[in-house]
């Protein structure tokens, strides 16, 4: 066992030095903790086909069922994502953990579209307040050099729960099964991960010296122990004088708050056209004529194009700024979900058409999580972040139900008008980017920060200016 460092920066000790293999190992299930998120919210678009088949419902009908988990998601953002601040990251995930599989699970017993769509909700809530919770573990548990690609490999993990959920919805599931099927192999993957969780990921050490609960030092150590990092004899001193740090201050403090809101409502655009292709695609594809399995593999091809996108765009940013490159895949992306609208004739063309489509759309969403783990604070970064999905949330629920009234509005066959109004959300997305202040929360200067200052080498509040 490692001996004490005689420093009091723990933060410092996991900034610092190399990663570990239990470090690998904790951003690993944070890579699938986030890829079943991805399943467990693509599940409903998977299953479409077969709902709308089975009860005869219209799009505009299946539009307020697609939207419902992704309602969930924003307030589940907001009111379970802080709890990862409130009592720790590990049991905030295993909190939401449960309310997954017991949302997974009873979807796939539901008898009507009021029933259905209200498990759908419960599951948004654990949802969005798991993305918090481990977005926040992956900032707070990889080192500053290897920071950048893990959270782009936690990023992808969205777009590859979706690859392999498609593959065995596809291949398997709605082959030898039906739609409910897809709900209970969510179910029972989400319940799997529950053990994992509990015995393989530690607190992080930057929560417990934020948040200073009672035998902090040695919750620290134990931490560092299970990191297998030289352990600490002090704590960070704090001082008394001045205003303490509040998870508040992402509203309260005037250059904490711009970017909180111009992250929130930047997101909130993009999803609009994020979520369209990823809940209607297998719908629109089945309509044109393919069976549901076919269809389904349209979603499957789209997510491979976004772990790929994902993946590609995360080096990018290892060399590059976040703003410029994230404001060029959004961009690029409105081009693909107009060329998507266009219709297809072969189903390979839908396949590329929906690959393209995601490659740069979840681009753009690497970059925004990027932004977000550089915009707050250690001691408010899974509220900030909570607080930000859940705002964009608004957008991503409003996605299938705004798509579905313009489908009903306008016709099935106006696919390219719909594409074209819903990728203006990209584009109002670019443009709140372009006016986002880029520095680093951690790091900000004391003569300028209106925010409280953390140690610029650790994350970890130190001092505060008025």
């Amino acid at each position: 066992m490692a001996g004490a460092s005689g420093g009091s920066n723990p933060v410092a000790v996991i900034n610092d030095t190399p990663m570990g293999v239990r470090q690998k190992v904790v951003v690993f299930l944070m890579v699938l903790l986030n890829a079943l998120d991805g399943f467990d919210v693509l599940s409903s678009a998977f299953a479409a086909p077969g709902i709308s088949a089975e009860w005869g419902i219209p799009r505009s009908e299946l539009g307020i069922v697609l939207s419902a988990e992704l309602v969930g998601m924003g307030f589940g953002s907001v009111l379970l994502g802080s709890l990862a601040d409130k009592i720790g990251r590990k049991p905030a995930m295993l909190i939401c953990l449960a309310v997954m599989a017991a949302g997974m699970w009873f979807a796939h017993l539901a008898g009507s579209v009021m029933t259905i769509t209200i498990w759908r909700f419960i599951t948004g809530l654990g949802i969005g307040g798991m993305l918090a919770a481990t977005n926040a573990v992956v900032a707070e548990t990889s080192n500053r050099s290897g920071r950048s690609i893990s959270m782009a490999l936690y990023v992808i993990g969205y777009p590859l729960g979706g690859v392999i959920g498609g593959f065995a919805a596809q291949e398997w599931l709605l082959v030898e099964y039906d739609w409910r099927a897809v709900f209970l192999f969510g179910a029972v993957a989400t319940a799997v991960m529950i053990p994992l969780v509990y015995l393989l990921v530690p607190e992080t050490p930057a929560y417990y010296v934020a948040r200073r609960p009672e035998g902090a030092l040695e919750k620290i150590n134990r931490s560092l122990r299970a990191f297998k990092k030289p352990e600490i004899d002090a704590l960070p001193e704090i001082p008394n004088d001045g205003p303490k740090p509040k998870v508040t201050d992402i509203l309260s403090k005037p250059g904490l708050r711009k970017v909180t809101w111009l992250l929130a409502f930047g997101y909130m655009f993009h999803t609009l056209t994020f979520y369209y292709i990823l809940k209607f695609a297998p719908t629109i594809v089945a309509d044109a004529g393919f069976s549901q399995p076919d269809a389904a593999s349209s979603l499957t091809y789209a997510n491979i194009g976004g772990a790929l996108g994902g993946f590609l765009f995360g080096f990018l940013l290892k060399k590059w700024d976040i703003k410029g490159p994230t404001i060029t895949v959004l961009l690029l992306g409105v081009v693909a979900v107009a060329w998507f609208g266009t219709g297809h004739d072969t189903l390979w063309t839908w396949r590329l058409a929906a690959f393209f489509t995601m490659f740069f759309l979840n681009s753009a969403i690497v970059g925004y999580y990027a932004a977000f783990a550089r915009g707050f604070p250690a001691y408010a970064r899974a509220t900030g972040t909570g607080f930000v999905l859940g705002v964009g949330r608004a957008g991503a629920a409003g996605s299938p139900i705004i798509a579905g009234f313009l489908f009903g509005a306008l016709g099935d066959d106006a696919l390219l008008t719909v594409s074209l109004i819903m990728s203006l959300g990209s584009i109002a997305g670019a443009i709140l980017l372009w006016f986002l202040p880029v520095s680093d929360a951690d790091e900000a200067p004391a003569e300028t920060a209106p925010l409280p200052l953390n140690d610029p080498e650790t994350g970890v509040p130190v001092r505060t200016v008025a």
